[in-house]
């Protein structure tokens, strides 16, 4: 296929490439932008003009260096064999092929989208959208050949991004609701996707029908039929295989599929859990599940929150102990139809482990919280520090108190042994210890060990307890 009349590179030598801010041209949709998405639609052949590119609003030839603006890109596919089924998958393939471009940079999906354009692409001549809606058309005509014909708009108008986004919420909401109804133990085969490896390398996403992927845009459904039409593609399909640990979601297929797909890197991957082997995070999931270590709970929060969260970070700087495709006990990239799954961190306790996540995201998933559970969680309104959320959970009665109760039964016992001339704590079995925090750091497991000390400090640090 022939890009000689693009005035930049287009090939997968670019994918991955970040724009900083000091290098980039424009800013669309992004953070600073409440209104953005990116949808695709299947339809019927007489229903569309195949290759036409519209742009609604301003033309990137119209937009001052260093701007920010709303976006929303609708792609409209027809062909034989295109069905709704496919919609989340042609939509995911926009992350790829944007990303193609020499001086773009495509983050997230749906409703989360990011883009930059470099101000070096720009002054090559890459000043429109018409540029762009050409590419696109081109990489999925010969990348998915079940396309017959495909247009795409771009919309940088607010008033018109406004009015169709909540369009585009609502065919969202509608293919989730239906990927709700099947189970992981109702089917032999679950879906792999690696579009992401080009920014996490070791990162493989296992996508169940209780599991969605970390992006939130890609369901078992869209899975299986991104697999059937496209099986040599980034979607395929991965056979369960034996069950090592159907509570603790662990099958022999996936972590062959893992052990494949990283390089060796990855080799086990607990599906349910965000501290046991947990399921590796790219860099494009929605929300982060993170450890609270003073409250032995998991908070949440989600890319569109502003500011610091309870423990004194914000979501970006815990983003980078999340992502790249590795495994970090209590930092665990997550998707919010995850939250809507009975298999919710199950293997941590599910919801009776969540003690504070935004206001907004917990209006969205609340039908699916317990009940009893629902008004122990703090939000933002709640607690802003870790001394706030601790009287808060207290207040509750959160189910997380009894974890307390217990380790602190755990303390006296140990106390009472060493009054009694003991000196050594044992420690039978196996235990892990987790030494640093943000930016990673080391994980010591003990096993059999007899630890001898004269004397053990503990000692809270961190941002959180600081902040008033």
């Amino acid at each position: 296929m022939s890009f000689e009349d693009i005035p930049v590179d287009i090939g997968v030598v670019y994918e991955g490439e970040r724009v900083k801010s000091k290098d980039m041209f424009v800013e669309l949709g992004g953070p600073k932008m409440g209104q953005k998405f990116e949808l695709a639609l299947a339809r019927e052949a007489g229903e569309i003009e195949d290759e036409k590119v519209t742009i609604i609003g301003p033309d990137l030839k119209d937009m001052e260096e260093g701007s920010y603006h709303p976006l929303g890109i609708v792609v409209e596919v027809a062909g034989k064999e295109i069905e709704p089924d496919l919609e989340g998958v042609i939509e995911r393939r926009i992350h790829e092929y944007v990303n193609f471009v020499e001086g773009m940079m495509h983050l997230n999906q749906r409703y989360d989208i990011w883009i930059r354009l470099s101000k070096k692409s720009f002054e090559k001549g890459f000043k429109s959208f018409e540029y762009l809606g050409k590419v696109l058309i081109r990489l999925f005509k010969s990348e998915m050949n079940i396309i017959e014909k495909i247009q795409v708009t771009f919309i940088t108008d607010p008033k018109i991004v406004t009015e169709r986004y909540d369009d585009a919420i609502n065919r969202y909401n509608q293919r989730d609701e239906r990927a709700r109804g099947l189970s992981d133990a109702e089917v032999d085969t679950f879906y792999g996707c690696s579009l992401c490896q080009s920014f996490a390398p070791t990162h493989v996403c296992t996508i169940t029908p209780q599991r969605y992927a970390n992006c939130g845009a890609i369901s078992w459904f869209d899975g299986r039929a991104a697999a059937r039409v496209d099986p040599k593609g980034p979607l395929y399909a991965i056979s369960k295989g034996d069950t090592i640990d159907d509570y603790r979601g662990e099958y022999t297929g996936v972590n062959q599929s893992y052990t494949e797909k990283s390089l060796g890197k990855i080799n086990s991957v607990v599906l349910y859990s965000a501290f046991e082997k947990p399921h590796t995070s790219c860099g494009c999931f929605e929300a982060i599940a993170f450890v609270i270590p003073e409250v032995d709970g998991l908070g949440i929060v989600h890319r569109d929150f502003k500011g610091d969260t309870v423990n004194g970070l914000p979501f970006s700087s815990m983003a980078d102990s999340t992502a790249g495709g590795r495994q970090v006990p209590g930092f665990h990239g997550i998707s919010i139809e995850y939250m809507r799954s009975p298999k919710f961190l199950q293997v941590d306790d599910g919801w009776n482990r969540i003690v504070w996540l935004p206001e907004a995201i917990k209006e969205r998933v609340l039908e699916f919280v317990p009940e009893d559970v629902r008004e122990k969680i703090a939000t933002e309104k709640d607690a802003m520090n870790i001394a706030d959320l601790k009287a808060y959970l207290k207040e509750k009665n959160h189910p997380v108190v009894q974890r307390w109760i217990e380790i602190e039964e755990e303390e006296e016992t140990a106390l009472v042994a060493s009054a009694e001339g003991t000196d050594y704590v044992s420690v039978p079995g196996e235990m892990t210890a987790f030494v640093g925090g943000v930016g990673g750091g080391l994980e010591i497991i003990f096993k059999n060990a007899k630890i001898y000390a004269e004397k053990i400090i503990v000692r809270r640090t961190g941002k959180g307890d600081q902040k008033k």
